[in-house]
């Protein structure tokens, strides 16, 4: 069925595990039961049916190196699980925009020169499919690259929670333009939020009221590094939590409700450590409380579904499809256009395998039936709210500080376009 030709944006760790993997897993076989993988062979494209046409960084230690070196160049800080041989393509200087929060500017400096031409090196070096790694935070810059990639006439795959597949605007954009995106915000492997989304469906299942929970995570890898710039944070915090919730047939109140990035800790490098406490309520309001703690590599924790995400968005290119893929979108992402229970998910996806056209149709046919909108795509899943218990009013003027949060939101976002080049 040819190749799938694969541009990467933002050359870390993510990159590093996602270009390793790709070199590891090569010489695989069709029946290898390979971790982390749907298929070795996914819709008739074989892991090394995968290549690397381009990839686009900022920094000066990078920009210009073969990626081959360049992933495990300073700071990336991920576990090599693989020697990857010179590939001849070679590092190019990107566009920055908000892409360079506070922290990571005091350890990476912008690579001298210009911003290549993103349009014509996609077209040049016939790239199907476009992998969004940019830090977390960087809005400007994801919705920038959008642009040159819908321009450049190729799939999109966004690993990052800015949201764009979500997003009806967005949505549009590819749909006119005869495009699929699969999107937003990787989920990974066995990571921090299919954990908790296990954990909060099997709650609900079993008929316990979830009363408060929190997830926490810390790490030791520039990800972690850049999130503690807090107003880098209002994306990713809503991608974790709503992923968590949409799992709920009834809301939480927001104070009884915590899930997001906590920590910087440099000696774990690429580790994440997750602690998720949940307290519920059970038969005769008994109270039950659960602890788990979950260690992982991050950045391989991921690499694998990105290689079944970039396949399923050729596929979508392969059969005219365009806009959001609902399916492989809604197993991959975070926060997908449509939230639905894990499982269905895979099922929906590996329909999608065998026939792209039939399922995303059924998944358009649903959501006419449901409404047009990101927001109304994304409600939680149906049922009855459990009884809870009234609880006195809280002290806190909610308006005032929105609007004090919209004001400093917009100062932030001018701020960033004046140093963006």
């Amino acid at each position: 069925m040819g190749k799938v030709r694969v541009a990467i944006i933002g050359v870390g760790n993510c990159a590093s595990s996602f270009v390793q993997g790709l070199h590891y897993y090569r010489k695989a076989k069709a029946g290898d039961m390979i971790p982390g993988l749907m298929h070795v062979s996914l819709g008739g494209y074989h892991i090394n049916d995968v290549e690397i046409s381009a990839a686009i960084d900022i920094d000066k230690n990078k920009v210009g190196k073969d990626l081959a070196e360049a992933i495990y160049t300073w700071p990336n800080n991920t576990m090599a699980f693989a020697k990857v041989p010179k590939s001849g393509v070679i590092v190019q200087r990107g566009m920055t925009h908000d892409g360079l929060g506070k922290y990571l500017s005091g350890i990476i400096q912008k690579a001298p020169g210009s911003t290549v031409d993103i349009v014509r090196l996609l077209k040049d070096t016939k790239t199907d499919v476009v992998i969004n790694y940019l830090p977390v935070g960087s809005e400007e810059a994801t919705k920038w690259y959008v642009e040159q990639v819908l321009e450049a006439g190729c799939a999109f795959v966004n690993c990052i929670p800015v949201f764009i597949a979500r997003e009806a605007y967005w949505r549009r954009r590819f749909e006119k333009k005869g495009l699929p995106v699969i999107g937003d915000d990787i989920k990974s492997q066995v990571g921090a939020t299919i954990t908790h989304r296990v954990l909060t469906r099997l709650f609900t299942d079993r008929g316990v009221r979830i009363d408060r929970m929190y997830q926490l995570n810390f790490g030791g890898n520039t990800d972690f590094l850049n999130m503690l710039e807090r107003e880098r944070l209002e994306s990713k915090k809503i991608s974790k939590t709503s992923a968590v919730t949409s799992i709920m047939p009834y809301a939480l109140p927001e104070d009884d409700i915590h899930v997001g990035p906590s920590d910087y800790v440099p000696w774990l490098k690429d580790r994440k450590w997750c602690h998720i406490r949940m307290e519920g309520t059970t038969f005769g309001d008994v109270p039950l409380n659960l602890e788990l703690k979950l260690e992982v590599w991050d950045s391989p924790n991921s690499a694998g579904v990105v290689i079944d995400a970039v396949r399923c968005a050729k596929l979508g290119l392969d059969h005219g499809l365009s806009g959001a893929l609902f399916a492989p979108s809604s197993y991959f992402k975070k926060s997908p256009p449509l939230q639905i229970p894990d499982d269905q998910a895979r099922e929906m996806t590996e329909a999608f395998i065998r026939d792209p056209k039939a399922v995303e149709a059924g998944f358009a046919a649903r959501l006419e039936a449901k409404g047009a909108g990101g927001a109304a795509m994304n409600g939680h899943v149906n049922g009855a709210a459990p009884r809870r218990k009234k609880k006195p009013p809280r002290g806190r003027a909610k308006a005032g500080a929105n609007g004090r949060a919209k004001s400093k939101s917009k100062t932030r976002a001018k701020k960033r376009r004046a140093a963006a080049r």
